[in-house]
């Protein structure tokens, strides 16, 4: 897979009501096998499936680049062993979003459980951070430049010792 920007916006939800509009969810297990300096490599398991993550130092606000692999359940298993202290653990829901002349746009939804339990935050992959896009109802605080609210710092220092 070539590598790609993600750029994204963050933000609190306020209430569930996102639940009544996904169209999907599903159980989320990763690890940190590295991080420091903005870079990651992070293993995930979601649903049966393994995917082995590289992400950069972000370019700009929001922005950074991702390399990702697929990659199967036993080697994401194995990878599992290797990795730093602290897991995160949530629910995705996937949630259709309203972008002006753009289809296939999605807010992903996470409800975290373990050490993060009562955190639930939503993310927006967009063209550009200045896009457009219509704010549900249950879109809270934008957290997109707190670090704080980034995987990779939840699992080493949990949303429950904040």
């Amino acid at each position: 897979m070539a590598m790609q920007i993600e750029t994204e916006r963050k933000f609190l939800v306020t209430d569930d009501g996102y639940k009544k509009e996904a169209e999907t969810s599903y159980r989320i297990r990763q690890g940190y096998l590295a991080h420091d300096s903005g870079r990651t490599v992070r293993v995930r398991i979601r649903d049966g499936q393994g995917f082995l993550t590289i992400k950069g130092p972000s370019v700009t606000l929001g922005s950074r680049p991702e390399w990702e692999k697929e990659i199967s359940l036993q080697e994401a298993e194995d990878l599992f062993g290797m990795c730093k202290p602290g897991r995160v653990d949530k629910t995705r829901w996937i949630v259709p979003a309203k972008v002006p002349g753009q289809v296939d746009r999605y807010f992903e939804v996470d409800e975290f459980h373990g050490e993060n339990e009562g955190l639930v935050m939503a993310e927006i992959e967009l063209g550009n951070l200045d896009e457009p896009f219509e704010r549900p109802s249950w879109l809270g605080r934008e957290v997109t430049d707190d670090e704080r609210y980034y995987n990779g710092y939840l699992a080493r220092k949990p949303f429950k010792t904040w």
